[in-house]
């Protein structure tokens, strides 16, 4: 017998693996970072990106189904070149930058859940809730960068030449 929630539960799921592949990649961030305040900074981002797995992976469960416990390979491979990247830079900004640019998928992967009508509306609620949350730190990560971006200069490697 099919569950009648499954298209909710796939897209639940789908949103889980990436907020799982965010989790990870801010706890890994907090490892790189230099800076005391951005490390503090990446663990309260890695711990609000597991409170979302958490709320999503207990919205899946109560529809019966079983939620995702792993992120993406795609998101391991991206963080193994990020490494490389950050190894050869090794600065914060270069960190931030790239959380950036994370923020922005799983912002836009938030809001093609919500445009998608096939999902119930407990789901749409659950997925809003969610994203409130993804959205909020999508922000500060935007506004950090571009503080970030208006302190270089020529002693920056980062400064474009």
């Amino acid at each position: 017998m099919s569950n009648p929630n499954a298209h909710d539960i796939k897209v639940l799921n789908g949103l889980i693996e990436t907020a799982l592949d965010s989790a990870d990649g801010y706890r890994e961030a907090a490892e790189e970072a230099r800076d005391d305040h951005y490390r503090s900074l990446f663990e309260q981002r890695s711990a609000e990106r597991q409170r979302v797995v958490d709320d999503l992976s207990a919205a899946v469960r109560g529809m019966g189904g079983d939620p995702e416990v792993h992120g993406s390979i795609l998101a391991k491979a991206h963080r193994a070149f990020l490494d490389v990247k950050h190894a050869l830079l090794r600065n914060d900004d270069s960190v931030v930058g790239s959380i950036n640019s994370g923020e922005s998928f799983i912002a836009d992967k938030f809001e093609r859940a919500l445009e998608d009508k096939a999902i119930s509306a407990t789901t749409r609620e659950t997925v809003r809730r969610a994203y409130a949350s993804v959205k909020a730190e999508h922000d500060q990560m935007e506004a950090l960068k571009h503080s970030l971006e208006g302190q270089r200069d020529d002693a920056n490697p980062l400064f474009p030449h």
